[in-house]
């Protein structure tokens, strides 16, 4: 059990969310989804930007043509280097918004929604190309989350948080299909609810835990390997950055909290965490 982490940005975020590390800039990106806004930090310069997005933003990942591409409310659209914006894939379902993504090793992005009311099966995870072209991957989620890859491409790790598990699928070498979905690790009642994750360098999956207070790193066989208490409850994602991605950022939230810790809402990191691996861009 560690509790050694740093304020890398402090903030009221309502629901701080996806952290990610833009190699090519040397910078973090992160998100406040209600409060619909993309957020930059440098760890080197301690320089900081941030941007309206006009509705909710559920992720906001780096292209590999530089610029950005943004999982909105109402589709997939595309930031240019030059800050224009326009739509990839534009899809109004009322009633429901986007949430977690992640870009998946062929460069595609998994962008992930969910329905305001949290309803069971209301949510999706859609594989999103560069030419805009989406196909629904799970289309019976309810609030679908963190996702990511082992370093070899061979599995994928997904949360639908209110099903307390994380789950790992194998992943087809010829199309990138996952197949063979099963548990990896069920969170105990009483320690919160899966949110965001990341994968490390190791294979081993770590996990922000909302109203758990926590992040857990388990091993690729699903054992507890260590666990970083935070004095937040709501503590929504993690990522790898900085030099060698060695550190460990942490999103929080502070919404629907009567009494907020003054710190929730605010961006953290665990100094010399672990070690990440290169994330790739999104190839659009």
């Amino acid at each position: 059990m560690t509790n050694g982490f740093d304020v890398a940005v402090r903030a009221e975020a309502a629901l701080g969310e996806g952290p990610t590390w833009d190699a090519a800039a040397g910078r973090l990106l992160w998100i406040d989804i209600l409060g619909s806004r993309v957020h930059t930090y440098d760890p080197a310069t301690g320089r900081r930007t941030v941007r309206r997005t006009g509705q909710h933003v559920g992720a906001v990942k780096p292209r590999a043509g530089g610029g950005l591409v943004l999982n909105l409310r109402d589709g997939i659209g595309l930031l240019d280097p030059d800050g224009a914006f326009r739509w990839l894939h534009r899809e109004v379902v009322p009633g429901r918004r986007a949430n977690d993504a992640a870009v998946a090793p062929d460069g595609s992005l998994w962008a992930g929604t969910m329905r305001y009311d949290e309803a069971p099966c209301g949510g999706t995870l859609s594989r999103v190309t560069g030419d805009g072209t989406v196909r629904v991957l799970l289309d019976d989620v309810a609030v679908s989350n963190g996702t990511g890859w082992s370093p070899d491409g061979r599995l994928m790790y997904y949360v639908d948080s209110p099903t307390r598990r994380v789950d790992v699928f194998d992943v087809g070498e010829a199309d990138g299909r996952i197949t063979g979905r099963r548990r990896l690790v069920t969170i105990e009642d009483g320690a919160g609810f899966p949110d965001g994750l990341c994968v490390d360098a190791d294979g081993c999956v770590w996990v922000a835990l909302w109203d758990g207070g926590a992040v857990r790193r388990y091993t690729p066989s699903g054992e507890l390997d260590r666990e970083i208490r935070l004095p937040v409850p709501r503590v929504t994602a993690c990522a790898f950055g900085g030099p060698g991605l060695r550190d460990l950022y942490i999103t929080t939230a502070r919404v629907g909290l009567t009494s907020p810790h003054p710190l929730a809402g605010s961006l953290l990191v665990v100094p010399e965490a672990g070690t990440g691996f290169p994330q790739p861009a999104f190839a659009g």
